[in-house]
């Protein structure tokens, strides 16, 4: 695909129309979907957060507060909500309509659905690319909104520059799940509906917990519908991540693998590729398209 493609060049732009049909054809194989993704300028000081927590917690109220604050500070915000696959058409079965009305005809916010597609722990393939794809049109940040919480959710921490886990007061159970999943999927955690009684001493023995272990983990209390305590999360979600993300590489290598597989390669040395990877990703203009196309 030439640099000067008309379909490339909206998505640049940040054209609505043009980035939608990109995506319609990566979600789903369509040409020229392949040409595209090696083809993209992929912008990767973008930032993208994960946002994951427990049913319940008002994580779709605590994304549109979060959204209409940066786009109050007149800036630009894609979302992925994934959700999980319908059983029948293999689509999401929850809309991006009904989760984020409030949001859908502003101009300065993109929303799509995408379907688990079966992955565990709510991140495809589909979606790594996808995003790939909304980080080569220009957007100030991107949320990804996914299933559920758990030892399988580990996925979106390699996907995510920041990861936020979104609790409840009432989540009790959840705190005691720290052990065993959530801290090594956390860059933040999220407090919400802080105005219920009982907040303030969940929020003090979460902390309490989360920074026995790591003491650069904030905890943020929200009420995510009176847009309390959202400009002080905002602030440090568009902050760059003081570490580097272990996770990333892995989960850019099974994506690699996932490639190559597509193109029906044998024999491909999965530790040489990490090896390899790791070292690629030390470049400016690092490409997972362009990298693949060593191997094939």
């Amino acid at each position: 695909m030439d640099a000067n493609d008309p379909l490339l060049k909206g998505i640049e732009q940040g054209n609505f129309n043009a980035l939608a049909r990109a995506i319609t054809f990566v979600e789903n194989d369509i040409p020229p979907a392949t040409e595209l993704l090696r083809t993209l300028k992929v912008n990767s000081k973008i930032p993208v957060i994960g946002i994951t927590g427990p049913p319940g917690a008002g994580k779709s109220t605590l994304v549109n507060a979060i959204t209409a604050q940066i786009v109050k500070e007149g800036k630009k915000i894609a979302i992925l909500a994934v959700d999980p696959t319908s059983p029948f058409n293999f689509g999401s079965l929850l809309g991006d309509r009904i989760r984020m009305s409030q949001q859908f005809n502003n101009p300065n916010v993109y929303i799509r659905s995408l379907a688990t597609r079966g992955a565990l722990g709510g991140i495809s393939a589909k979606t790594i690319e996808i995003v790939d794809v909304i980080k080569a049109a220009g957007f100030d940040m991107i949320l990804v909104e996914t299933v559920g919480v758990g030892q399988s959710e580990v996925e979106i921490a390699g996907l995510a520059d920041k990861t936020v886990v979104v609790l409840v007061p009432e989540s009790g159970d959840e705190i005691q799940n720290i052990k065993s999943g959530l801290m090594e999927i956390a860059q933040g955690f999220v407090v919400n509906k802080a105005d219920r009684e009982g907040a303030d001493t969940f929020a003090n023995n979460l902390k309490k917990l989360v920074h026995q272990q790591h003491e650069y983990i904030p905890v943020f209390k929200t009420v995510a519908d009176k847009q309390e305590g959202i400009a002080e999360l905002c602030e440090w979600l568009l902050q760059p991540a003081l570490i580097d993300n272990e996770r990333k590489p892995f989960l850019l290598a099974e994506k690699a693998f996932k490639i190559i597989q597509y193109h029906r390669m044998v024999g491909i040395d999965r530790q040489k590729l990490l090896t390899e990877l790791i070292e690629a990703m030390k470049s400016a203009d690092f490409n997972i398209y362009r990298f693949t196309d060593n191997w094939v």
